[in-house]
């Protein structure tokens, strides 16, 4: 249906609401609906739509593997801490020039990463609370930037609905003054109808008096 075609004929700020009947009658459909259709737990699977493409589309594989572990009631898995050990050979490799090689290579990568670990924190200690600062006064930039913006739309939204409520304030006495013409025209129409028939009733007595005579004897 054309959008330009619809017709409100609704006036929510002027219509003085249903009355007792009307209220049965809206309880009555309601209740009617109600026994039509009664939604089950998965109500869901009677709307393919619904439940399909749009429950599975932000689905990755991680995300999947949560959902099981909660359905499942599974305790969350722990981080492991295995990669920052410094574990030395087995007891049976201790001779085993390839395994020190091993736990040496693991050493120095775990220097590596302490040592970049050192640089973020002088870093964090040096430029830290600056970079912060500015982070914080771009967040408040940004939250008086919204609070100014919705104010502006609370504005125009209340505007807009004061600008309703004069047009529906407006179109509901012209409905109620051209209700009362209409009553009125209808009921001259009735008088000037029963005028008519009057004078009518008066011309043909005129025309036949003779009639008139007659009606009048016992």
């Amino acid at each position: 249906m054309d959008q330009q075609n619809v017709v409100v004929d609704a006036l929510p700020y002027f219509d003085k609401g249903y009355g007792e009947s009307g209220m049965q009658e809206a309880n009555a459909l309601l209740t009617e609906e109600m026994r039509r259709y009664r939604p089950t737990k998965n109500y869901l699977e009677n709307f393919p739509s619904l439940a399909g493409p749009i429950s599975t589309k932000f689905e990755t594989e991680l995300v999947r593997t949560e959902f099981d572990r909660l359905a499942n009631r599974l305790p969350m898995e722990l981080m492991s801490m295995k990669r920052y050990e410094l574990p030395p050979p087995p007891s049976a490799k201790m001779g085993d020039l390839r395994s020190w090689q091993e736990a040496i290579e693991n050493a120095h990568a775990q220097l590596e990463h302490q040592l970049t670990r050192i640089n973020n924190l002088e870093l964090m200690s040096e430029y830290g609370s600056t970079a912060w600062k500015s982070y914080n006064e771009e967040l408040e930039r940004i939250l008086r930037k919204q609070e100014k913006d919705l104010l502006e739309m609370r504005r125009k939204v209340q505007e807009i609905n004061w600008q309703r409520k004069q047009e529906q304030m407006v179109a509901g006495e012209t409905l109620t003054q051209l209700e009362e013409e209409w009553v009125s025209l209808v009921g001259k129409n009735y008088e000037i109808e029963q005028a008519i028939l009057d004078l009518e009733q008066e011309l043909d007595v005129s025309a036949h008096p003779s009639l008139s005579e007659d009606a009048k004897e016992p």
